[in-house]
């Protein structure tokens, strides 16, 4: 896997050319090709670019500590890699659920917890 921390530019610039949508954006994963299974070999996963201006700007903006929101960030984007996505609101349930478990076995707090509520 690779990991690329890029400035607001650049993460326009990809944002546009793979999603269509003309601004920078926190998080992009590029898999490698099919995301691999339980007894495969391990292999490239992917990349994962991550706009560093844009994590700085959502942690304030959502009250949580940046080493929290960039571990948020780089979990979002490794399951990306392995084939889970937020498209339905049933997939979405389901990566969420792993985001929180992944970040709470690391100390880190939900990062989907009200705004208010992450303050206290």
């Amino acid at each position: 896997m690779t990991l690329r921390i890029v400035a607001a530019a650049e993460g326009r610039r990809l944002n546009r050319q793979w999603r269509g949508k003309d601004k920078p954006t926190n998080v992009l994963s590029f898999p490698a090709g099919e995301p691999l299974t339980p007894g495969d070999e391990a292999g490239s996963l992917g990349d994962i670019v991550i706009c560093a201006p844009v994590i700085r700007r959502e942690a304030g903006e959502q009250g949580k500590a940046p080493r929290a929101h960039w571990a948020h960030m780089v979990v979002h984007g490794v399951l990306h890699l392995l084939g889970y996505d937020h498209e339905s609101e049933r997939d979405a349930v389901i990566m969420e659920a792993l985001e929180r478990e992944l970040l709470a076995n690391r100390g880190f707090p939900d990062p989907y917890q009200p705004k208010d509520a992450v303050r206290r």
